[in-house]
Parts: structure tokens; sequence; C-alpha cells
């Protein structure tokens, strides 16, 4: 298939692939290809021979389980191996292998399946990299926000930030410091030699053997020299118990190969742009009315198909054309592609949900509402948020007491006010789930009425919120603590860079015209000094949170200028994290600490929280040899000691910082992602834990404009502080919905991903070459992994895409190493020779390939041509007193 093999996640994706459809093998291996003469008749179909194994039965599936015979799990395809496929182990130890199509039964990607294992000779040993906790792990959205960082809110959006959890999440999936993550400063090295290389579909075949699809493995923490000795477990799907994939796809129409077949007069062939789903026989008759006779009139038209059918005597589903999208490459086309795919609801919200909103507007808060809370509309309040945000969720206050402690509001609106339980608003939110945040909009979780005016907390108005209000020292001990339902007036609608530039500036006072509005109950010198009380005590809590053994692991993020005309990617940077953003986060994190204690005490099984598993063991221990084989001493015995590892490692030169990158981006792959769940459901306790944050209890308390489960969260805390009924729900029950909302923060995150790919893409095509310095990750005998460091994005350079007279692959000790002999541009001239290993630092070009991108080819990073040369010398490494930075958790 001619789909591209750069996948839209942080890491390169494959070798490419050539071939067209007449292949005998489809997208998921072995497979017939529609002309061939086992599929031709369909009058033969009962006396064909079935590919696949019939299901279990329902009863015999839930005895197996109960009895261990029988394993479930959520099966993750590779994206770029879509031969290889996982689920989780029951005990948290390395992953069970499926291995092929027909293994995987009809399964797709992100179903919960049930499995069977082998018998043990027929379990396979793999490499490593192959078994990379392959796709999740492959993924930034997969971490947890609370250990990435604060999402960074999309720059290009005209409002809609998001708070720190708009930023692809790295790999978790709380708010980014909950898992640990958060971007990181953008590293250059200058004076490296530059080498241009650039991927097509085909590369050139040279002295050395021909990349094959083997090696095109996700990108890997380079345990790729670790030879992995022991069979891993491997099994086959029996069942599958709930279809989370959508079955819907993007991708092309193509005519099939054999034009004499009964096939062929009745069906068209769908080619998913998503190689991990198979190909789709879709009736002619659903096709456009000329399609038969002009087919290449629609070689570049993207349409959405969705699967009906797969039988079990077919290598090819069955499929309907939902509809026709318009020209691959294009953003809109695309966007919708990717809603489509991952099921998100991107409809305008219907007339009944409407209903359920305030009627006469502008709406005032109703005098009772106001007797029955706790009135802080002269404090001063301010929200600090990404400049063009419209959903402002949380809001900050610091007043000074009297006998030198402070009192400190987290604030947040009170969204559940305006969602009745059980109405038809709850049901649509509720299903959503999330706001999802694409790089030129948002799709809202709830109607923009709500999102952006009734719940925000716009200044210089009356807002209801719910209020964590503490008594703190200077130093952050928590002396008191309060929760109630508040009225707040917001006296200023700070951004990041206004209370940046306060923090940088203690004793000056601001100019006007820098600041924005600020009501005249206030004046801007008692917003600076709030300001500055709050990073304070930022300061002060985050330093006890590490010193306690938090986690963080800072990744590359990128945001996009839009242009207001065309809407195309102008130019992108890497998101900068300011102490401004720590210092959100630091409270953000506290109240939802807070407000996890307060739910769980009073509804111990009945409490919504969120837990961060530990990392993959078996992926961790590889990594761990890996670092030993390069000479890093990583502990990785508990979230701190990892945390204190990597930022001891490495000094402050340009070197230590990319290699620095470079390891955080390979420890964020054993990273497990952070889920909701009900505290009823989960009987050992421990198992509560939260690995990034190191804490016993957390929850998402401070986004409900954006999170049903926050919503969920501010209901029970109503209900704990006896402002409403107590929770009439099952454990059981209120676990569904937490599955429901882990399922659609996860869809949102790929979104997100596929989006921040998709621009980048669309950026190399239009205003490429563009050049970076890079880190090598991996070396693989015909091709190595990079970190393209101005842009955080990972990617293979094929050797046989380089104008190499050779090149030679060989282990020097236990580290892999590759040769690399430059053809001379001057026949006068020597080879230049340049030996690739791990941590070589060298220059690329990403460049749009010549061959027209498809849906596939845009979302997945473009493929680079890859600028290869080492440093000469390695800067001395010094130790580094920074801590990695933490983002809060998805407040």
């Amino acid at each position: 298939m001619s789909h591209s093999e750069y996948r839209l996640n942080s890491r390169s994706l494959g070798t490419p692939k050539g071939g067209g459809v007449s292949s005998a093998v489809g997208p998921h291996g072995a497979g017939a290809s529609p002309g061939d003469k086992k599929s031709k008749n369909k009058s033969m179909r009962g006396k064909k021979k079935s590919i696949f194994e019939t299901y279990m039965s329902r009863e015999d599936v839930s005895e197996g389980l109960k009895r261990g015979t029988l394993i479930q799990g959520v099966l993750r395809i590779n994206p770029k191996k879509f031969h290889e496929a996982f689920i989780p182990s029951p005990d948290g130890d390395r992953d069970i292998f499926i291995d092929g199509v027909v293994a995987r039964n009809r399964a797709l990607n992100g179903d919960l399946v049930v499995v069977k294992l082998l018998p043990e000779e027929q379990w396979k040993v793999i490499k490593p990299e192959s078994n990379d906790k392959e796709t999740e792990a492959a993924y930034e959205s997969d971490l947890p926000e609370e250990l990435c960082g604060h999402h960074l809110t999309q720059q290009s959006l005209k409002g809609y930030n998001d708070s720190p959890d708009v930023i692809v999440e790295a790999q978790y999936d709380d708010s980014d410091s909950e898992d640990g993550h958060g971007n990181t400063q953008n590293v250059l090295v200058d004076g490296v030699k530059k080498l241009s290389v650039c991927i097509h579909d085909k590369g050139k075949e040279e002295a050395s053997a021909q990349v094959t699809k083997d090696e095109s493995t996700p990108m890997s923490p380079d345990t790729r020299g670790l030879p992995e000795k022991s069979p891993q477990r491997s099994a086959k799907v029996v069942y599958i118990l709930e279809k989370k994939h959508s079955r819907a796809a993007t991708g092309i129409l193509k005519l099939l190969a054999e034009k004499n077949s009964d096939l062929f007069r009745k069906y068209a062939l769908f080619s998913p742009s998503d190689h991990r789903v198979p190909r789709i026989y879709v009736p002619l008759k659903d096709c456009p009315q000329d399609f038969v006779t002009r087919p290449k009139d629609y070689a570049s038209t993207l349409f959405i198909c969705r699967i009906v059918d797969w039988k079990e005597d077919s290598n090819f589903a069955l499929g309907k054309l939902a509809k026709s999208l318009g020209q691959a490459g294009e953003i809109e086309p695309e966007t919708e592609g990717i809603l489509t795919e991952y099921g998100v609801d991107f409809s305008d919200f219907s007339s009944e949900v409407l209903e359920c909103l305030p009627r006469s507007l502008p709406w005032i808060i109703p005098p009772e509402e106001i007797s029955k809370r706790r009135d802080l509309r002269k404090d001063c309040v301010f929200t600090i948020d990404p400049s063009s945000a419209r959903d402002l969720d949380d809001a900050l206050s610091c007043r000074p007491l009297a006998d030198g402690t402070f009192q400190v509001g987290v604030h947040i609106a009170d969204v559940s006010y305006f969602v009745p339980e059980g109405s038809q608003l709850d049901k649509v939110a509720a299903e959503r789930a999330t706001s999802v945040y694409l790089v030129q909009k948002v799709v809202p979780m709830l109607p923009r009425l709500l999102c952006e005016e009734l719940c925000s907390l716009n200044p210089m108005t009356d807002k209801l919120t719910f209020s964590v209000i503490w008594t703190l020292t200077s130093e952050g001990k928590i002396l008191d603590e309060w929760f109630g339902q508040t009225i707040i007036r917001s006296c200023s609608k700070l951004s990041y860079e206004h209370a940046q530039s306060m923090i940088e500036r203690p004793s000056e006072k601001i100019p006007e015209q820098e600041l924005p509005p600020i009501s005249p109950e206030h004046s801007s010198e008692e917003v600076h000094q709030a300001v500055l009380n709050l990073h304070r005590i930022a300061q002060r809590l985050r330093q006890q949170r590490f010193t306690d053994g938090a986690l963080r692991l800072d990744q590359l993020k990128l945001a996009f200028t839009l242009d207001h005309e065309t809407g195309l990617p102008q130019g992108c940077h890497i998101y900068k994290y300011l102490d401004s953003n720590k210092l959100v986060e630091e409270f953000m994190l506290l109240a939802n600490m807070a407000v996890a204690h307060k739910i769980h005490r009073a509804f111990p099984e009945q409490a919504l929280l969120r837990r961060h598993p530990p990392p993959q063991t078996k992926m961790l221990g590889d990594l761990v040899e890996f670092c030993e084989q390069m000479g890093l001493a990583v502990d990785v015995s508990s979230a701190g000691a990892l945390n204190k590892s990597l930022t001891r490692i490495f000094g402050d030169d340009k070197y230590s910082l990319a290699r620095k990158e470079v390891l955080t981006s390979m420890f964020s792959r054993p990273m497990q992602m952070a889920l909701y769940f009900c505290s009823g459901v989960l009987r050992d306790q421990a198992q509560f834990r939260h690995y990034a944050l190191n804490v016993p209890l957390y929850t998402h308390f401070t986004s409900p404009i954006r999170r049903f489960a926050d919503v969920v969260v501010h209901r029970l805390l109503a209900a704990a502080l006896g402002h409403r009924e107590r929770p009439d729900v099952e454990p059981h029950a209120l676990q569904k919905q937490a599955d429901h909302c882990n399922d659609r923060r996860m869809a949102s995150k790929r979104v997100q991903e596929l989006s921040t790919g998709l621009f980048f893409g669309i950026l190399v095509k239009e205003s490429g070459p563009l050049e970076s310095e890079a880190m090598v990750m991996g070396v693989l005998n015909q091709a190595f992994d990079v970190l393209v460091l101005r842009y955080g994005v990972q990617k293979r350079v094929y050797c046989n895409a380089l104008a190499l007279r050779s090149y030679h692959f060989q282990k020097v000790g236990r580290k892999p190493e590759l040769t690399l002999v430059w053809e001379p541009e001057d026949p006068e001239q020597e080879p230049a020779q340049q030996v690739i290993t791990i941590f070589s630092l060298v220059e690329v070009v990403l460049q749009a390939e010549a061959v027209a991108l498809k849906y596939r080819a845009i979302l997945k990073r473009p493929a680079p041509a890859g600028c290869l040369s080492p440093e000469d010398e390695e800067p001395g490494l010094e130790p580094e007193d920074t801590e990695p930075e933490d983002t809060e958790p998805e407040a």
C-alpha cells in the first residue's frame, strides 16, 4: 500500500511501504487480494475455508475468565508493525503478544478482548524494539498530565486554550504534572555539520541490505542493543467483549485488481489510511456514480467508511461509505476524518440540550442562590490562563493575614449548577466526556453559552464557583482548609505572560498598558503582590513535592501560529513552560488532592478518583540495562528516585540538555496511563496511588468546563458538604462512567496528537525543508532514530535514503554503531566517514515527500531528510540542580 509510514505521534513511524492494491498481502498481513480466486465467488462462501476462528460463546468466556484460563485486556496494535499486537499482562509485567492478523481474530485497536494463551512452544522471542510497550508507549497521550506538565494550550486558537492540559499529555493522561510530564526547553547545538537526507516512499537501495518492514519498529528507548532471550507469552483472541474502536476509518477508494471477477462488478476496495484497520469491500452503489469509469479522479479524495461486518472466511471486512470528505492533505477534510475515526461527536447541540440552558439573557444569579453561598466578590480574585483562552475554569486569590500567614483560594467554575443531573444536557456532556482540543479549534463538551459565558470566570462579572481555601504559611504548610460553594467577581484576566512579567519584576510597578484591565475596586499593585505571594508559596509546595518523591518527565511540545485568513500554519515553536504555569499547576494539584481526600472520606465506596499505576517492570528493566551499557546510573526504585536520577545525571550545556531530552522521552514509554476509577470497585487501597505524583489519593476537580469527571467530582463534593443528597449510584455504575471517561480522554489525546501531526506535516510541505539539530536515540542495522530538537519530533533516518557509498553496522562491546561512508560531492575528494552511535548529535532536514502526501502521510509526521553529524567531542557532564518541571494535573 502506498500509505506513508510516519504515524502521528512523537516517534518516527516505520519503513515506508511500497506496493499497490493488488498485492497479496493486506494491510494486516496475510491475505488474498480481492481478485484472488478464494475471494471471487460469493456463492462458494459456505465451502470456503475459514481464515479466522469462530468466537467462543459468552458463557464459555465468562467461565474461562473466572477459572483464569482466559485473560481480558485492551488490544493495542503496533501502528508501525500492524501484524504485532499486545494486551497488558494482568500481573503488570510484560505484555502478552498477539502475533498476526489471524491471531487477532478481527479485533481492532482499542477493543476490549479476551485471549487464550498459546502453548509455550508457540511463544516467540521478540526484539525489544518491536515490543515497545508498543503502540501505546509510543503516544504522548498515554502519560498522565500530572507527569508531563501543563498542557500546551494551542497558541493559535482564538480562545480555545486548554488549561495545563491542552498540549498533548505526554504519555499519561492526567494533567501534565499529574503524570510527570512537562515541556522541556528547546535545545539547539551550534556548529554541527549538516547532512541532508530525504526519505521517500521508496528509499534508494545501496550497498547494504534493503530495509525491510521488520526493521520499521516503533521508536523505542533504545533497548535495541539488548537481546531478548526469553520468549514472550503469546495468545490469540477468542472473543471481543466490547468493540471500543469506532469501526470508522478514513482512506481512499480503489478498483479491485481483477476486472473479470464477480467482486469487481459489485465492490470497490476501500484502503484505510490507518494500516491497523483492514481493507474493506464497499458496494459500488455507495460510490460516486463515475468512480468505475474515472477512478483516477478520486485518487486523492478522502472518504469515511464504516465496517459493518467481517466474516470468518474473508481477509477483508465489509463496509459502507459514510461520506466524502474532500481532498487528502487539506486541513478540514483531514480533521473531520480524525474526529470521525476516533468517535468524537462534533455535531451541533440539539434543541433538547439547548432547552436546558437559561432562557433569559443576560443571566443574573438569583438572590436566593447568593444567600446560600460564601460571598467572595470583594476579594482580589483573578484568573491566569493562556492569552487566547475563553473557557476559564479556575481563579486564584491570596490574602495576607495579620499573623504572617496567607489565605489562598482556588475557585473553580460551578458547572454542576447549570447541568442538572439526569437532564438531556447532562447525558450529552457525560457521553462526550471531554472537550477535544485541535490545533485550530475545539470541540466543546458543553454548549458555548456555558463554556464561554455563564460558567467561564470572565472578569468583572459575578460567577458561581466551588472553592477550596487554605490558610498557609509562607513555606506552604497547610494550617487550615475549607471547602464550599462561593460567588466571586474576578478582577482581571491575566495571561501566563502577564503573571510571568510580575514574577520577573517583583519590585517594579508594571505600566498599565502592559497589563489587562483591572477592576477599579483593586489595584495593579494588589494583584502584583498576590501573584508574587502565590509564586513564593508555589515554589515551596513544588520543592516539597519533589522532596516527597514526585516524578516529572518534561517533553517538548509544539505550538503553532496560524495564518488568520487561510488557517494554514505559518510557523511553530516549542511551548515554553513558565514559572507562572508552575504557579497555577501547584495550586490545581493541591486542590485536586484535597478534594480527593474529602470525597473519599465522605463516600469511601462512591468516590471518583484517579490512579496512576507504576511503570511496566519489563520495559523499565530493559531501559535500566540500556542505561548501564551507556554508562548512566539510573535508580528506578521509585518515582522520586527516577526523578532525582534524571535531574542529577546531566549538566546544563547544550549537549547534556539534549541527552536529557532523549532519556526523558525513553523513560516516558514504560509509563502507564492514569485512570479514573470508583473507590468502591478496587478493594486494595494500595492500587489507589498515583505513581507520578507519589500520593495516596488524587482526583480531577479543577476543569469541569472541559472534563465530565470533574462535574461528577463537584457533585460528590457538594453531597459531602450537605448541599445535595448523598449519591444514589452503585459503585459498578460509577465505574462504568469512569471507564467511559478514560476511553474518551484517550481518544481526545490521540486526536490532539494527530491534529498536531497534521499541522506539522502541512508546515513542512508549505514552509520546508526545515533544519534542526537532532540527537540519536537508537541505532539499528540499516537505520537510526533521532529526536529532532527544534520541533520535538522523533524520526527514523534510513541509510538507503542517504547519499552513501556504503554503511556498516556493528556492536562495540554492547553498544550499536553505524558507520556511514558518504559519497563525496567532488570525485576528487576522499569519502567522508561518519559514526552514528546513541547520543550522537547530528543535523537533520525535514522535507516533504516527493509523492503527494496522503492522509496518513500528513498525519504522520512528514518524512524527514536526515542530515547527520555527530559532535566530535562530548562536553563534560556537570551535575544539574534544576528539577524536572511538573505541570498541573489536568486542571
